[in-house]
């Protein structure tokens, strides 16, 4: 199956998913918001906390830009609910075990890591604008410095 290959401009697609902390977050129950959905492979590694940890160092200036932070991963909501309480984490971990939601975003594919290869999450960041398109994208994401990127992002669109 092709990767779907969203770009600006184009209509985020809709979700409705399970949080962490036995909750559900829908895109559609934010329209008229700016989003920022990032996608991240697992919860508790090296380079997913680290961005679940920049993410939530900046939680009050995406609030001042007006802005909603959704994590998604393919991990359980017990897991994120561990993971958010291990890092002290403020935003909101959706769970998308089925993985749909990633191939709609077509961050699902094929990743290599030490000669391995595999099927996995490639860390990814949209932008969703408040009519609900899609105004920025960041595929192939590094941890450093992503969400000052980001921010500056929300804070310009």
């Amino acid at each position: 199956m092709k990767k779907k290959e969203l770009k600006a401009g184009d209509p985020a697609p809709l979700f409705d998913l399970p949080t962490a902390g036995g909750g559900r977050i829908s895109l559609a129950s934010l329209k008229g918001q700016r989003v920022v959905v990032y996608f991240y492979p697992k919860d508790d590694t090296p380079g997913c906390t680290q961005e679940a940890l920049n993410f939530t160092e900046k939680a009050k200036a995406f609030a001042s830009a007006k802005t909603t932070v959704i994590g998604v991963s393919r991990d359980s909501v017990a897991k994120h609910d561990k993971f958010a309480a291990k890092h002290g984490l403020s935003l909101t971990l959706a769970s998308d075990e089925a993985g749909d939601v990633c191939r709609d975003y077509g961050v699902w594919g094929e990743k290599t890591l030490y000669g391995r290869t595999f099927m996995g999450i490639e860390r990814s960041t949209f932008l969703i604008d408040e009519e609900g398109k899609l105004a920025r994208i960041w595929r192939k994401v590094g941890v450093r410095g992503h969400v000052d990127d980001v921010l500056a992002a929300a804070e310009t669109t």
